[in-house]
């Protein structure tokens, strides 16, 4: 079942909220799809879809998480990204989740003050012939002076991260 918060009082920084459920992507924003195979079976499916709903996935990148406990729509997230004085803290609202038999995740969209204006999709999935799947899709564009500056390289930087969201989900998902 896919839950998505109302329209209401909200400090989103976009105005397209749950637009990763659907395609096309809005236009306007830089689009993000990354697809990796997680592993086989339902075992690995539920551990996978545990690790991206209990933010154990990103904290395994080395990011910091502050969220009450898993993701749960409408809930407040705040990832810490970097290291040092080059580490930012952005703040972000999920939008949807998902738990079904063949699917887990959510989407977090930005608030005002994350350094991106956009949303992005964590999503485990388990086909019909048994093969685990993560996606990341996003749809994002600059919303501080640094993210301007660096033009095309937050692009690069975005597809990295997923890449290392699925290499750290698939050993986690083998380790359960």
């Amino acid at each position: 079942m896919t839950r998505l918060l109302s329209t209401g009082r909200s400090t989103l920084s976009y105005p397209d909220r749950g637009a990763t459920l659907r395609q096309p992507l809005p236009a306007g924003y830089h689009h993000l799809h990354h697809r990796t195979r997680i592993g086989r079976g339902r075992a690995a499916f539920e551990a996978a879809g545990s690790a991206v709903t209990g933010f154990r996935m990103h904290r395994a990148t080395g990011a910091t998480v502050r969220a009450d406990g898993p993701a749960a729509t409408g809930a407040r997230v705040e990832i810490g990204l970097g290291a040092g004085p080059l580490r930012i803290t952005v703040p972000c609202e999920v939008v949807w989740t998902t738990d079904a038999p063949d699917r887990a995740g959510f989407a977090y969209g930005t608030l005002t003050g994350h350094p991106e204006c956009g949303e992005e999709s964590f999503l485990v999935e388990l086909a019909a012939d048994g093969t685990v799947w993560f996606e990341v899709t996003a749809f994002s564009r600059p919303a501080a002076w640094y993210t301007r500056l660096a033009g095309p390289l937050v692009p690069l930087l975005q597809r990295g991260y997923a890449r290392l969201l699925g290499h750290h989900l698939r050993r986690l998902a083998a380790a359960a």
